[in-house]
């Protein structure tokens, strides 16, 4: 087995490569090596690469904002490329590397009307993954993540914000990872903050792990961040 470990806003990835992953061997790994996750390079084939991204309890995600970018930057390295492909699932993201700054595509946003659960309102946000934004006081997370996490509401789970407006432009918010709990960034997060608060245009969405931008455009959305080997 070859693999690396990288970094994306504080959001920590380890990316394997040459063996296949199960989901035992998915825990067994993000246990041993201290990481949010493991990105599995299933197929490389020129400028693309297809991975599978994994959580800390061995479930799979749809999708990651930060996962596609750590392997954007990882197959730019490869192959010596600025323009790449990242194929998660039926997902195909595209990105452009400029050294660790990799700006990326995800694709389509989808943001529902607001609702209530145990008396706790929420935006339910699709970024290919599900995601459900509470406006309010981030350090409210430890509590709230988790009851929404397994809430009845979301059989499958959801991944959690707690977002409050920031200045103009600007918010500040944490996440509670759906199959992982809280990390210092989100990719997917931050775009379902993004929608669900401003709508089109661009955003920077400030998690503890550092800032994410995000251009909504045409319900189509954009993630501009950092991606580093450790």
């Amino acid at each position: 087995m070859r693999s690396s470990k990288w970094s994306a806003q504080g959001n920590i990835y380890l990316l394997v490569e040459d063996e296949p992953v199960t989901p035992e061997r998915a825990r067994t790994l993000a246990s041993a090596e201290g990481t949010d996750g493991v990105l599995e390079v299933v197929r490389v084939a020129g400028n693309e690469v297809e991975i599978v991204v994994w959580n800390t309890d061995g479930s799979r995600a749809e999708l990651s904002g930060n996962g596609t970018r750590i392997a954007a930057r990882w197959l730019a390295e490869q192959e010596g490329v600025h323009d790449v492909r990242v194929r998660v699932g039926e997902r195909l993201t595209r990105a452009r590397v400029a050294g660790d700054t990799v700006e990326q595509e995800l694709g389509p946003v989808e943001v529902g009307p607001p609702e209530r659960a145990d008396g706790i309102e929420f935006v339910p946000v699709s970024v290919g993954n599900p995601h459900a934004v509470v406006r309010g006081d981030p350090a409210e997370l430890d509590r709230l993540g988790p009851l929404l996490e397994h809430h009845p509401r979301f059989p499958h789970g959801t991944n959690v914000q707690i977002a409050r407006e920031d200045g103009a432009g600007r918010i500040a918010a944490r996440v509670w990872e759906r199959g992982v709990g809280e990390t210092a960034s989100s990719g997917t997060s931050a775009v379902a903050v993004a929608a669900a608060m401003r709508g089109e245009g661009e955003t920077d969405v400030v998690f503890r792990g550092g800032t994410l931008r995000v251009r909504i455009e045409n319900g189509s959305a954009f993630l501009t961040g950092h991606a580093e080997r450790l």
